[in-house]
């Protein structure tokens, strides 16, 4: 889309805003809405949006304004940085984009007698956007660049309510969900196969293992594979087919009980099936060990780049180096 002007900006309705990024009303009192401060950590709602009048004013620190003046001091950016930031969000919200949007007849959540929806309503699906997804994916030590390839980011209901979540889609339509704050499914429930041409399978519980997984390729290259992420345990069972496909099935599942009771009985399978838990011994996951090396990881990776570079500098001497009469520096 073009550029979003300030004009169309200040007519956007800040309530929906706000929920747009995960953050929702304490109470109402007319048009009045109070929140917990976005901006500072607060234990009472001080925050109010005038919905009516399109401004807002946190009693905490004596500022306020409009949408504009919310999205400079919330992402700490210029007027025209925020104003691409919003692009995304008026993408979604326009009329034309959400007649577009398809809600496959799988994920409809079911209906009671009286009508009233239940369960999750997928709403929308695109690329990972909000700043508070990123965050939360940095928390758990998974770049932004890996996962947006498997990733999207997920707008849905819940018991009338709107929030947002990366969403890791598995083969029948549904979508894992994960938000600092949530965790669960849309229907249908089922696991994810991704098929990459290659003779062996490496099979994860969760996505965040998966992307882990990925995530540790950066440092320590891993050799090529299919992947089979369960989404659930109880789905093992069901992939036997898929697994007996590969010359090798390494297992990363989780080093719980039902983990190693799972992993012990697939390794009675056949030569073919490793238990690839032993990478991460002493954490529960594979995310938990990458959460707990993360920073040994980038210190070995800082070492080798000094490394490479100085090896550089021995064979590629900059221009103007002393060098003895067979080439090398003195």
């Amino acid at each position: 889309m073009n550029r979003v002007t300030t004009q169309e900006a200040k007519m956007l309705d800040q309530v929906d805003y706000l929920a747009f990024l995960g953050f929702y009303p304490e109470k109402i009192r007319g048009q009045e809405y109070w929140y917990r401060s976005p901006l500072r950590e607060e234990h009472t709602p001080s925050f109010k949006v005038d919905r009516a009048k399109g401004v807002w004013y946190d009693h905490g620190t004596g500022q306020g304004g409009t949408i504009i003046d919310f999205g400079i001091a919330y992402f700490r950016c210029d007027v025209r940085e925020f104003l691409e930031r919003l692009k995304p969000y008026i993408s979604f919200n326009r009329p034309q984009q959400r007649s577009q949007i398809s809600i496959p007849s799988a994920v409809q959540p079911s209906t009671s007698r009286a009508g009233e929806k239940k369960g999750i309503v997928v709403l929308f699906a695109g690329p990972l956007a909000s700043p508070e997804l990123s965050r939360y994916l940095a928390e758990r030590k998974i770049p932004l660049s890996i996962a947006a390839v498997y990733c999207q980011e997920v707008q849905f209901e819940l018991s009338g309510r709107h929030f947002f979540a990366i969403g890791f889609k598995n083969d029948q339509g549904g979508f894992e969900l994960r938000n600092a704050h949530f965790k669960g499914s849309s229907s249908p429930k089922a696991s994810t196969f991704l098929d990459q041409g290659c003779n062996d399978l490496a099979v994860f519980e969760g996505f965040f293992d998966f992307l882990s997984f990925l995530t540790l390729g950066q440092y320590r290259p891993q050799p090529p594979s299919n992947f089979l992420i369960l989404n659930s345990l109880a789905y093992f069972p069901k992939h036997r087919s898929i697994m007996d496909r590969h010359a090798g099935v390494t297992l990363y599942l989780d080093r719980d009980t039902a983990g190693r009771q799972c992993t012990g009985q697939a390794l009675m399978f056949g030569p073919q099936f490793r238990d690839g838990s032993q990478l991460y011994t002493g954490s529960n996951d594979l995310n938990d060990w990458l959460i707990q090396n993360f920073q040994k990881l980038e210190q070995e990776q800082s070492i080798l780049r000094q490394s490479g570079k100085m090896m550089q500098d021995v064979h590629h001497p900059p221009p103007g180096s002393p060098q003895n009469k067979k080439g090398k520096r003195i």
